[in-house]
């Protein structure tokens, strides 16, 4: 005869991706939401069903940018925000308060337009690719960016 023993599974360990999702008032219609899949850096906006209207690779500065400002929606992201998340893995209030005092130093040295560099940069790369979910960022002149709707995608990204 032969004997049978139990077998034990252990429990895998889960590892929840972390997904964002956001419904951006007027930018967007009701019926859509905008994902950020912050494990892959992958946007992708979203209908009813679920169904995927459109998604796009990000990378890790671009993210660090769009996270910030669509949490800020429908109010501008201050510029000392936009640069913890850049220069820090962990955001905190201390970290923004210290990026706060870096630019107003900056401001008095003149030297305002390097220290917006980094954020510059990530955010013109971003420009293209928020274009196809009709979205935008502006500028509020020395205080931050916010998020913007597009009037339309063919006019303004066939453009570029």
């Amino acid at each position: 005869m032969q004997t049978t023993y139990p077998i034990y599974i252990r429990p895998s360990k889960k590892t929840e991706t972390k997904v964002l999702h956001f419904t951006l008032g007027m930018l967007l219609p009701e019926d859509q939401k905008l994902a950020l899949n912050l494990e892959t850096r992958t946007m992708s906006l979203l209908s009813n069903g679920p169904q995927l209207i459109v998604e796009q690779q990000l990378s890790a500065n671009e993210m660090y940018m769009i996270v910030p400002i669509i949490e800020f929606f429908p109010h501008y992201c201050p510029y000392e925000v936009l640069l913890s998340h850049l220069y820090t893995k962990v955001v905190t209030t201390s970290s923004i308060e210290q990026c706060r005092k870096q630019l107003q130093e900056a401001q008095k040295c003149g030297a305002w337009q390097q220290e917006l560099r980094p954020i510059r940069r990530a955010i013109s790369s971003l420009r293209p690719k928020l274009c196809s979910f009709q979205l935008g960022i502006s500028n509020v002149r020395e205080r931050g960016c916010s998020l913007t709707g597009l009037p339309s995608y063919t006019q303004v990204c066939a453009g570029r």
